[in-house]
């Protein structure tokens, strides 16, 4: 067998970690036989569960050792300092060091976005990283990013967005030209903040054969699919990845207690069980878990914090396919024939990846 990518994970991160992570690489084992795996963590929590598993006990896995974990609540300065040791540090030192291909962590997400940019860098060309993660639409998936790495932006920050936003796209799902929006509170171009403001003036003068930027679009244009690509501030995305999520939950619990509240509902609900299910699926958001920092020098992808073992595991399949498929080295190639941005009328040429 060929060897697969290896991936180290920050067994303490999360919510509900080590159990989540460690059946989660389990999981993750099943569907990528192949992988190799780093675990990062407090060993005498580790072991126990690891041996109630069917594959991971019996993997080629590795374990480093170390009883220090960030708080979901630490301030990511205080975390980069103070926590040199901690799982999530050590398990990025492991991509620094060439021993791992990429990490995956559910831990506190802006000393994970700290940290990886302290130890992996960045990208020649971008000043911040950004959370990049897709959402189901009616037309099918949207990516959006930041999905809350960068609290306040500028005008400068959402441009390099709008591209390795575009250049993700391309790469992930093939798109030939896709479309870019700004996320604001109306389509006027009057409206917004400045930041939202000046990127939509930088936009404008970009003329790509890589993607279209067509605007501002408002909230109703995420779950519209109205275009490939929705660019904002992470505070913004944020609050957009947790009301859709929330929602998401929400119809379906309506629908649960619906199908419960009458005789004639629950024969109803049997009639059309295999739709709500398909729906059902559409919706769960562990499907869609698992949001890569753009921009650094290295494969750092970010769980959810409270999702469950299944979303963990996507976590890591993500990882591992943008390990597999070369997305990093593709992402620094697109990003460098982008060069400088600034100015105006610039026209791109760049490759479409296959």
């Amino acid at each position: 067998m060929v060897d697969g990518p290896t991936l180290a994970l920050d067994a303490m991160g999360g919510d509900h970690a080590p159990d989540i992570v460690i059946r989660g690489a389990d999981i993750a084992l099943a569907r990528m036989p192949d992988l190799k795996l780093i675990l990062v963590g407090d060993e005498a929590q580790l072991r126990p569960l690891i041996e109630k598993t069917k594959r991971l006990a019996t993997s080629n896995f590795t374990l480093i050792h170390t009883d220090k974990a960030v708080g979901a609540a630490e301030k990511p300065s205080v975390a980069l300092r103070s926590g040199r040791n901690s799982s999530m540090r050590l398990a990025i030192n492991q991509v620094a060091e060439g021993a791992a291909d990429g990490v995956v962590s559910a831990g506190n997400t802006g000393a994970l976005m700290a940290m990886s940019k302290f130890v992996l860098r960045m990208c020649p060309g971008i000043e911040r990283p950004a959370i990049a993660s897709f959402f189901p639409t009616r037309r099918g998936e949207t990516c959006m990013l930041d999905l809350g790495a960068n609290v306040d932006c500028d005008s400068q920050n959402l441009v390099q967005f709008a591209l390795m936003g575009e250049i993700f796209s391309r790469l992930v799902l093939g798109l030939s030209r896709p479309t870019v929006g700004l996320l604001n509170v109306g389509s006027e171009e009057q409206k917004g903040s400045d930041a939202v403001r000046g990127a939509a003036a930088i936009l404008r003068e970009i003329k790509s054969e890589s993607f279209e930027y067509i605007g501002f679009v408002e909230g109703d244009d995420i779950t519209a699919g109205t275009v490939d690509v929705i660019v904002t501030d992470g505070f913004s995305g944020n609050i957009a990845l947790k009301t859709a999520e929330g929602t998401s939950r929400m119809i379906t619990q309506f629908l649960r207690d619906a199908f419960k509240s009458s005789w004639a509902a629950r024969i109803g609900y049997l009639l059309c069980r295999g739709a709500l299910e398909q729906m059902r699926k559409r919706l769960d958001p562990r499907r869609y878990n698992g949001a890569v920092f753009l921009g650094l020098n290295g494969i750092s992808v970010k769980s959810h914090g409270g999702t469950d073992a299944l979303g963990f595991a996507n976590a890591v399949c993500v990882a591992a396919d943008m390990c597999r498929y070369g997305f990093l080295n593709k992402v620094k190639e697109e990003i460098a024939l982008y060069g400088d941005y600034e100015g105006a009328a610039l026209t791109r040429q760049t490759s479409v990846a296959s």
